[in-house]
């Protein structure tokens, strides 16, 4: 067993995870959030308006189109990506396969310890937080492939296999991203091909189960990603909301494309032209959602600070530089204590 289990073992972790007691009648009051924070109406009203951006489009539009979006929106869907979207649906029943195993084989990778490169886990504090979310993530770093793959759970069998191809893929098409805002931002050519700029790559599996009613809790609350760029593979299932104007928006879902987030060390990179977005995540009454998640970040010991390329006499910069290991753990605590997570570092 596990060091981190201690002495709750298997029916610990069974009562810790939401996706473990699917057979709930009521929302327990441990994850009811208090008034002001619960989301209330169930409806969803659907964004009409976030970019949806074609990929086969000739390089001077992608590079128009992206940086819009980034500067607009801070979201944005992606088609004609390149990724086989045989893979994404491969992935997606993979992750959706993971949940479904006995407790006794996710046991072997929950974990509550921040520090361990691949786990399990349902929140980031649970013993200590006064709310929990609606969700359980399976979270491991994934670039390079050879260096983590044997951490990863080896069940299901194709796990590995099929996230390991997976991960690659999504890598290139992040940084062909990176490639095309760095281009619009006039920044030096291969700007963000430099290691200690994009080495972190890690993966979430969420899963969101049925909720008996979602207007109680969420699956994530409001928030900014602390990273570069978010590559979010979703299925059919509504849930991810974008705060545009005061008013939560939800994404439709379009099949074979992915969701697209301006990260807050972007936003800094950019001096502000791009947007980081607040989003959520809502639960549903009657079906689970699966989420696979990649996110790009800088090493820990990266100074992040507007790119000198875009600072001018005209532009001065908004953000001071600082190492981005500091800005992870000043952003878990202003975020859990409700801060805005750039006040600390605007000048």
């Amino acid at each position: 067993m596990p060091p981190s289990l201690g002495r709750a073992g298997n029916g610990g972790v069974a009562v810790k995870l939401i996706s473990s007691r699917c057979d709930l009648q009521h929302v327990p009051d441990s994850y009811v959030l208090p008034p002001e924070s619960r989301p209330g109406k169930e409806e969803f009203v659907l964004c009409e308006n976030i970019p949806v951006i074609d990929l086969e489009r000739d390089r001077a539009e992608n590079v128009r189109q992206v940086l819009k979006a980034g500067q607009e929106f801070g979201f944005f869907q992606l088609t004609n990506h390149g990724v086989s979207k045989t893979l994404m649906t491969d992935v997606l029943e993979v992750a959706e396969g993971f949940f479904e195993l006995p407790i006794e084989d996710k046991a072997s990778v929950y974990s509550e310890d921040p520090k361990r490169s691949c786990r399990l886990y349902t929140s980031i504090d649970y013993d200590k937080e006064k709310v929990h979310f609606w969700r359980d993530s399976l979270r491991h770093p994934c670039h390079p492939v050879d260096e983590h793959v044997q951490s990863w759970p080896e069940k299901p069998v194709r796990y590995r296999e099929l996230a390991g191809k997976y991960s690659v893929e999504v890598r290139k098409l992040s940084m062909l991203l990176l490639e095309l805002i760095g281009e619009g931002l006039g920044l030096e050519p291969g700007f963000f091909e430099r290691d200690e700029l994009n080495r972190v790559q890690l993966m979430a599996l969420n899963c969101y189960p049925r909720c008996p009613n979602p207007s109680l809790t969420l699956g994530l609350p409001r928030h900014r990603d602390v990273n570069l760029i978010t590559v979010l593979l979703q299925g059919p299932v509504l849930g991810l909301q974008v705060l545009e104007d005061g008013q939560w928006l939800a994404l439709q879902p379009l099949p074979g494309a992915f969701v697209i987030n301006i990260g807050l060390a972007l936003q800094i990179i950019s001096n502000g032209s791009l947007r980081s977005a607040e989003h959520r995540v809502m639960t549903n009454r009657t079906l689970a959602r699966m989420t696979v998640t990649t996110f790009i970040h800088p090493s820990g010991d990266c100074m992040v600070e507007p790119a000198k390329g875009i600072t001018k006499n005209h532009n001065p910069p908004l953000y001071r530089s600082f190492l981005y290991k500091d800005f992870l753990s000043t952003y878990i605590v202003d975020t859990y204590e409700g801060e805005p997570p750039l006040k600390r570092y605007t000048l």
